[in-house]
C-alpha cells in the first residue's frame, strides 16, 4: 500500500473542504475554486446526486470533560443519542463497549444518514471522533457540523486536529 501524506490539515470551516490529488500527496482545498480539475470533479459529483455528504474526523487531545464520559459506555451512549437527535439526525442502531479495568469506550451510532463513532483513551486524555453524513434527500452537512461541534463541547479538548472530506 502506498504511504499517503496530508499536506495541510485545518479545522473544519463553515465552507466544505475536500481532499484532492496533487502529485503524490493529498491536499485540502475549499470547494468553489475555478480550476478545470475541480470543475470536472464537481460535474461528476452532480451526476451522482445533488449535494455531497460530509465526513468530519477529529483527534481531541488533553480533553477536560467529566471522567465519566471517558469510561462509562452507558452514559456516553445516552449522551451521543441525545446529540444526534438534537442535530436533527436519525438513529437506526447503536453499539457502545466499555473496556475492562482502566480502559475507555468505543462506540458507534448508526444513522439513517450514515454514522458517528468515537473512541476514548482515558489514560491519555485522548478521543477520536468520526461524523459522517450523506445528503441523499437533503443537505445534512450543517447537521454533521453541529453534531461534531457538540462532541467537541462535550470533551473540551485543549487541542483539536480535524479535517473534513466531501463524500458522494
Amino acid at each position: 500500500m502506498r504511504n499517503l501524506k496530508l499536506k495541510k490539515v485545518r479545522p473544519v470551516a463553515t465552507e466544505t473542504e475536500t481532499l484532492h490529488k496533487n502529485g503524490d500527496d493529498l491536499g485540502l482545498h475549499l470547494v468553489g475554486g475555478s480550476s478545470v480539475e475541480e470543475s470536472s470533479s464537481r460535474a461528476s459529483l452532480h451526476k451522482v446526486k445533488e449535494t455531497p455528504g460530509l465526513h468530519v474526523m477529529g483527534d481531541l487531545y488533553d480533553v477536560k470533560c467529566s471522567e465519566e464520559f471517558m469510561v462509562d459506555a452507558d452514559l456516553l451512549r445516552e449522551h451521543c443519542l441525545k446529540l444526534v437527535k438534537d442535530a436533527g439526525l436519525s438513529t437506526v442502531g447503536e453499539f457502545f463497549h466499555q473496556f475492562d479495568g482502566e480502559g475507555g469506550v468505543t462506540g458507534m451510532v448508526v444513522l439513517a444518514e450514515s454514522h458517528v463513532s468515537l473512541h476514548t483513551w482515558p489514560e491519555k486524555n485522548y478521543v477520536t471522533v468520526d461524523v459522517y453524513v450523506c445528503s441523499y434527500s437533503q443537505d445534512n452537512r450543517p447537521r454533521a457540523r453541529q453534531l461534531y461541534q457538540s462532541l467537541i463541547d462535550t470533551f473540551k479538548p485543549d487541542f483539536e486536529k480535524s479535517h473534513a472530506v466531501e463524500r458522494l
